[in-house]
């Protein structure tokens, strides 16, 4: 699998706000998308409005319906307020998502808003949307083939925050190397878990015994407990001084699974995507950081660079990356956040991503009183 390579453009990594306050088709400076390309004012195509793909990849991560789905359909709505967004989620089914692919060409869509389930299977249909001049934004992973656009973070960055997290909290209990860590990393078939597992790789090897490590297709929460339970039960649940995760709901598998064979409590697990469930396990010790991606100024990018696009403007950007057949797509690549239970207030909830009633339930409400969540 082809590794994204991007190439900056300007100093640093953008982290850009929300669309806030902003009047439809209006105008957003630079400095509001990070660079993005402004809509400018309304001209025929953008007020007569066009359809718009959205494709989601999946339902077991929270976020697809609940955060990114709603920011770019209410984005777009605030950039075209005649656009039309036609919606399609693959719950995780690589065919599925190629036939709503299709089905939006066959709809007339203009441009397409693609996170792909499998990047190199849906190359195909990318292709075909080019040949029929549908513009296509990759979102949140690079997928193959002629990409027009892609918004997303620096994932070997977010890997290297987890080895480096896990790494702090192993040395807090003494040196590193002193038992094993299993790996559980996400889907082979996702560009992003390989970049993730590269990035953490990265500050964790010569550092940690790595005892097991395993891949996880769908990044699936069940079979990460399976994985894990093996993995503990091989090495000793004892013995294990640390698990990296790639993401919270493998955590939440790997988490029952630690609980399940004994691993004591407290043991370091890192995590990603700042899930609900995921913050709270952090409140309460049974999980120690996740990395908080913030989907507002991503689901902008995107939002943005589809009404450029479709309104055949260029995009521009802050960085380039390579996905293997296209070596230079216009890019907006996001700083992510690493959340531990003492920043918890000061990210997560100072965005609104959760709200202190949403984190405090009467499970965890103690947890929060502790850290000054009330």
């Amino acid at each position: 699998m082809s590794r994204a390579v991007v190439h900056r453009m300007v100093g640093g990594v953008a982290f850009v706000a929300t669309l806030l306050g902003m009047t439809a088709c209006g105008t957003i400076g630079q400095e509001g998308r990070g660079g993005a390309v402004s809509p400018g004012a309304p001209d025929g195509v953008v007020a007569k409005g066009f359809k718009i793909g959205l494709l989601l990849p999946e339902r077991k991560a929270a976020r697809y319906e609940k955060f990114d789905r709603p920011y770019i359909t209410r984005d777009i709505a605030a950039l075209c307020p005649k656009c039309e967004v036609v919606y399609g989620n693959a719950d995780q089914d690589v065919t599925r998502q190629q036939r709503q692919l299709d089905s939006m060409l066959a709809d007339g869509v203009k441009v397409i808003i693609l996170d792909a389930v499998d990047s190199k299977a849906i190359a195909p249909s990318v292709v075909k949307a080019t040949e029929q001049g549908v513009k296509v934004v990759a979102y949140d992973r690079l997928a193959t083939g002629p990409v027009d656009a892609y918004t997303s973070f620096d994932n070997i960055q977010v890997g290297k925050m987890q080895g480096e997290a896990l790494l702090d909290a192993l040395k807090e209990g003494g040196e590193p190397g002193r038992g094993p860590i299993v790996m559980i990393n996400g889907s082979p078939a996702d560009p992003n878990a390989g970049e993730y597992k590269k990035g953490a790789h990265s500050v964790l090897d010569g550092q940690v015994i790595i005892g097991r490590e395993y891949d996880i297709p769908d990044w699936s929460p069940q079979r990460a407990d399976v994985a894990a339970t093996g993995a503990f039960d091989a090495l000793g649940p004892a013995k294990v001084i640390g698990v990296y995760s790639a993401n919270d709901a493998l955590a939440g598998g790997i988490a029952r699974a630690m609980q399940a064979t004994g691993v004591k409590k407290g043991t370091p697990l890192t995590g990603q995507d700042a899930e609900l469930a995921a913050i709270q396990r952090i409140l309460v010790g049974t999980q120690t950081v996740t990395i908080y991606k913030p989907i507002k100024p991503e689901a902008g990018n995107a939002a943005q660079m589809a009404v450029s696009l479709g309104a055949g403007r260029a995009v521009t950007s802050t960085a380039t990356v390579n996905n293997g057949t296209s070596p230079s797509i216009p890019a907006q690549i996001i700083q992510p956040v690493v959340v531990t239970k003492d920043n918890v207030k000061d990210t997560v909830v100072r965005d609104g991503f959760w709200t202190v009633q949403e984190i405090c339930t009467a499970e965890v409400r103690a947890a929060c009183e502790a850290v000054g969540l009330s």
